[in-house]
């Protein structure tokens, strides 16, 4: 997803079109590289001894999803779209200054660049090997609405919010204005046993998705996830929560601007030991791109960290990995220049560490993530700067805040509600 937004903010920069497709009977297309047997169907006879090989692929396959990404990869390799080293499902055709990439997911097709021609010449050759169907200019993919607007374009999961909440019959619920209560601690063995954890984790799972388009659902998503495997009435009821969130805020979104600026800016912050279960902590980042969101993250560290400093050090590697990767794609949009990336947090004995090539006590436990920012700092791909606790918006995808701080972060990360 994190291709998908950063196509859609560049396309929307360049102010080119987006159009969808949708392939028909998709994996019907694949071609078979190995001996596959099926028991004959309901209502044909062969003797018992005899069965039937597969000449080509059908859906409930394992394997049909694989061999329908290698046709699909072969067919549009003989027009002349080179695959993505960074991401396999992004193909991209150079024409000396023009340009069209091409966004898959399996039968789902993005198609956007500034040769028209190229593209209705694309959307033909696909016609005539595949069959598909065109669905004209881009509004509505993989369960995500796009809109566009004089000043950009928009993403959001407004259908989706409101299917769930039918789907899980709270639309009576009374809606609250922040994801979780402020200082919410909940622990694993807290409360009684719900009677059906197959249904907290079907919420958690859709709410999962909900991220896509909501960061800030990303934190409580991830502290909802630690509880997947024996939920409790506490659980449940912290859940409910964020659904009564969803449903005051149904129509917020994404919104990318067509300015001509390009720049990266990331921001990083970490909770050192708030878990109270594990004593782990929670890191967060965040990643614009001329000042639409396009990366982000909140998720518990597989370690304990033995100080603040290690833990927000560990968040660091994790942002400057994600740098590394974000930098390479968007070079394949041809959009380039972006280093050294300016990186901001608001600890300084994480620059600190970062800064100081000599190894001590302190950073011993973290030999790794050391070399790691390290070497990618001396590079020049990004930059370290502090900046005060209260510009940190990197806060919200570490813990949850009162409304007023709140709905601040949401401005400054640039999310905002979108009325019908």
């Amino acid at each position: 997803m994190t291709t998908i937004r950063s196509l859609i903010a560049i396309a929307t920069k360049m102010k080119w079109p987006m159009f969808q497709l949708d392939v028909n009977n998709t994996f019907l297309h694949g071609d078979l590289d190995e001996e596959i047997y099926m028991s004959p169907p309901p209502g044909m006879e062969l003797p018992s001894n005899q069965v039937l090989q597969l000449k080509k692929s059908l859906y409930g396959l394992k394997q049909a999803s694989r061999q329908w990404h290698g046709k699909l990869s072969s067919v549009l390799k003989t027009k002349g779209y080179v695959r993505s080293q960074n991401d396999y499902s992004l193909f991209s055709k150079s024409m000396g200054s023009s340009t069209v990439h091409i966004a898959i997911y399996v039968d789902d097709i993005l198609v956007t660049g500034d040769n028209i021609y190229e593209i209705d010449s694309l959307k033909a050759f696909l016609h005539t090997t595949f069959q598909i169907k065109d669905l004209g200019f881009l509004n509505y993919f993989l369960g995500i609405e796009v809109l566009h607007h004089s000043h950009g374009t928009i993403m959001t999961q407004r259908k989706y919010a409101s299917d769930l909440l039918k789907d899980f019959l709270v639309e009576d619920l009374i809606s609250t204005n922040c994801p979780l209560p402020p200082h919410l601690q909940l622990k694993v063995n807290d409360g009684v046993l719900l009677r059906d954890p197959l249904l907290y984790r079907q919420l958690v799972g859709k709410l999962n998705y909900l991220t896509h388009t909501r960061p800030d659902l990303a934190f409580a998503v991830q502290f909802l996830s630690q509880f997947m495997q024996t939920p409790r009435i506490p659980h449940w009821q912290a859940a409910l929560h964020t659904l009564a969130y969803v449903k005051g805020t149904i129509s917020q979104g994404l919104f990318f601007n067509n300015s001509s600026v390009f720049y990266l800016q990331a921001y990083y912050d970490s909770d050192w030991a708030s878990c109270p279960n594990t004593r782990r902590s929670v890191s967060g980042y965040f990643v614009s791109l001329g000042g639409s969101p396009i990366s982000w993250k909140s998720k518990k560290q597989p370690t304990v960290a033995l100080s603040s400093a290690e833990a927000e050090y560990r968040s660091m590697c994790r942002v400057t990995a994600e740098l590394a990767w974000l930098t390479q794609l968007l070079a394949e949009f041809h959009v380039s220049n972006f280093t050294p990336v300016p990186l901001k947090c608001d600890s300084q004995s994480a620059i600190h560490i970062a800064k100081n090539p000599i190894f001590h006590e302190r950073t011993k436990h973290i030999e790794l993530d050391c070399h790691f920012v390290r070497e990618k700092l001396q590079e020049g791909l990004i930059s370290l700067s502090h900046t005060r606790t209260a510009n940190q918006l990197a806060d919200i995808f570490t813990k949850s805040f009162a409304f007023p701080q709140h709905k601040e972060l949401l401005r400054k990360l640039g999310i905002s509600d979108h009325p019908t």
